[in-house]
């Protein structure tokens, strides 16, 4: 890192704010004067020439007292940030290409509101509020989510030129806040099934809703499936029967990483993976992901889909 970057690190704050709220002080306040900020002082420098050299004894006091208020001005502009307390808020989970909000929550504790606050994470999305006395608002903050993965809240910018737009004061924020971002879903016809385990063990050709009888049982046939009763009233028999049941078969519906085309970029082949997921779930099936990494069982509801979309968004194949 070099002497600039060094400088300006320790100038504008950009180390992390951390979780915690935290309050904004004078260390941590710039102010400067805006453009009209200068055409104003260039135009009270011109007023007080001309007074010195017509010794206008008005026009002196007319320039003293507009200075007056460009310095009241400049205080209560820089006391519009002073004692603000920032907290950290949430951030829900977007898919790729949208753009994720961050709550950032102002804390005014003080008895005069503060007007006209303007804050920035990324340039040309400004968002502009004001906190009442003795009130705390929450704001969002917009950022981009390009990618899948983490996204980190970028540095942001709370600015404020108010009340005379002559000065601007600003602060960095940078609270340790993130939001996970899904793959962008890609549509995709959703893969063939195969059929549901039962108590471990595939169902056969037959369902398992309505009662069908016996059958002997078989060698691969799971121990659990044995009608016991109905085999102990098989007198000098030693087969064991089986329950069968038919309709209502159900289907395992799991997504493969392998089901889909290798020769597809990584994020395309999750995106298929994810558009899948959201096609299954809005037809009402339970189904299971496998991944490289990971495999999840086959479910269904908001934490099996919060759970699969997650696995999707971290996955390192």
């Amino acid at each position: 890192m070099g002497f600039v970057a060094r400088l300006k690190q320790q100038l504008f704050r950009w180390h992390s704010d951390g979780a915690a709220p935290f309050r904004l002080g004078q260390r941590r306040i710039f102010i400067l004067p805006t453009r009209a900020g200068l055409l104003f002082a260039a135009a009270l420098a011109v007023m007080l020439i001309g007074a010195i050299n017509y010794n206008l004894a008005l026009g002196h006091a007319l320039v003293f007292l507009l200075v007056g208020l460009g310095m009241v001005g400049m205080i209560h502009t820089f006391r519009n940030l002073h004692g603000l307390v920032v907290s950290p808020g949430r951030c829900l989970p977007v898919f790729a290409g949208e753009t994720a909000y961050f709550e950032l929550i102002l804390d005014n504790d003080r008895r005069t509101p503060r007007q006209a606050l303007e804050l920035e994470a990324e340039p040309g999305q400004t968002v502009v509020t004001a906190v009442g006395r003795l009130q705390i608002t929450p704001i969002r903050i917009p950022v981009h989510a390009a990618s899948r993965g983490w996204l980190a809240l970028p540095r942001v910018r709370l600015a404020t030129r108010y009340p005379l737009g002559l000065f601007t004061a600003w602060a960095y924020l940078q609270p340790a806040m993130r939001s996970l971002v899904y793959p962008r879903p890609i549509a995709a016809p959703l893969p063939t099934a195969s059929p549901l385990p039962v108590d471990g063990e595939r169902c056969g050709d037959g369902g398992r809703e309505d009662f069908a009888g016996f059958r002997e049982r078989q060698p691969a046939d799971s121990p659990r499936h044995v009608a016991w009763k109905a085999s102990a009233r098989q007198a000098g028999d030693g087969a064991l029967l089986i329950k069968q049941f038919s309709g209502g078969a159900e289907l395992d519906l799991t997504l493969d990483w392998q089901q889909t085309d290798d020769s597809l970029p990584v994020d395309t082949r999750l995106g298929i993976l994810t558009g899948w997921l959201l096609a299954a779930e809005a037809a009402g099936r339970p189904c299971g992901l496998r991944l490289p990494d990971q495999e999840i069982p086959p479910g269904s509801g908001d934490s099996h889909r919060r759970h699969c979309l997650e696995a999707l968004a971290l996955c390192q194949p």
